[in-house]
């Protein structure tokens, strides 16, 4: 195979080898674990709490159900699928990047939850769980820093129940009027944020990048249905910054 022929992926406007992308992503993520949290408030202005808050009762988790949250970094969901069945659901944290388990299980800890949470490190591409494990697969954004989204969809996709449940928060395509203002918000402060508080202006600049090459509402809907999910539909966010796509296993 020569240079031409191996496989690509993106890595913001940047095109690398698959091979590499998941060691890119997982530095960039490394590099602002102790700080990601406090970027989330500060370039959301909190606004990331009120999608997540609706992100989860949409799910609607219920008493004694198996939650698999992918990419579950600092805790954030897992903590409000807990908070919302009373402690009585069983949720497994599964993130590639042992630095954000790191961060998120020691945050969990200093809040008092120490039940209730598996904490695990693995690869939403090759996920170590066995088929049918699942009543429902959740990932908040963490989808778009996936090298094959349709190899992780399909693992997903195994590891749910028949009947389960996906839902997935992301970063998705604004409306028309909002992109002017978006653009120069994530081009030019976003990174200077990124800069002065988590010290990696890098590692926004690709987070601004890696959203506009992420499909936008429709393509990615159809993306969970070629992975064999049903009922698929997504609910838009703050004028389409952010959405919440969901599907069925049937």
């Amino acid at each position: 195979m020569t240079d031409s022929d191996e496989e690509k992926a993106s890595f913001g406007f940047s095109e690398v080898p698959a091979a590499e992308k998941s060691a890119r992503v997982g530095e960039v993520f490394r590099s602002v674990a102790g700080r990601y949290d406090l970027m989330n408030d500060l370039m959301s202005g909190g606004v990331h709490r009120l999608w997540k808050e609706r992100f989860v009762a949409a799910l609607r988790p219920r008493p004694g159900e198996r939650i698999l949250d992918l990419a579950g970094g600092t805790g954030d969901i897992a903590r409000r699928i807990l908070e919302r069945t009373g402690g009585t659901a069983k949720v497994t944290l599964c993130d590639i990047n042992e630095a954000m388990v790191a961060a998120g299980r020691d945050r969990l800890i200093d809040r008092g939850m120490v039940r209730g949470i598996d904490w695990v490190v693995g690869d939403a591409e090759a996920l170590p769980f066995p088929d049918h494990r699942f009543d429902a697969v959740t990932i908040a954004f963490g989808i778009r820093n996936v090298t094959r989204i349709p190899k992780a969809l399909a693992e997903m996709r195994r590891v749910l129940k028949p009947g389960g449940r996906f839902y997935c928060l992301e970063f998705s395509s604004v409306r028309a009027a909002l992109r002017p203002a978006y653009d120069v918000y994530s081009f030019q402060v976003l990174p200077r944020l990124g800069r002065l508080v988590a010290g990696d202006e890098a590692a926004y600049r690709y987070l601004a990048e890696s959203i506009r090459r992420f499909p936008d509402q429709r393509a990615f809907a159809a993306m969970i249905e070629e992975a064999g999910f049903r009922r698929v539909a997504h609910e838009d966010l703050t004028g389409g910054v952010a959405a919440i796509h969901h599907g069925w296993r049937i």
